[in-house]
């Protein structure tokens, strides 16, 4: 079934720090190698919205 389905890996983690979950760099440069052969990476970046509300609700360490 080799490219004929989608997989999606959501991570919060850079690449370079992938060595330190798969125990190995090099593994993980396998893994990184094969995950986005013929993908697509998106990259989010700004001000996290779940932080933002936590910190805004009551007892979240906001402002009240």
């Amino acid at each position: 079934a080799y490219e004929t389905q989608s997989v999606v890996f959501t991570t919060n983690l850079e690449f370079s720090r992938w060595g330190s979950v798969f125990g190995d760099d090099q593994m993980a440069a396998a893994v990184i190698d094969r995950v986005v052969h013929h993908g697509r990476l998106l990259q989010f970046r700004g001000e996290s919205y779940r932080v933002r509300h936590a910190l805004m609700s009551p007892g979240g360490g906001g402002a009240e």
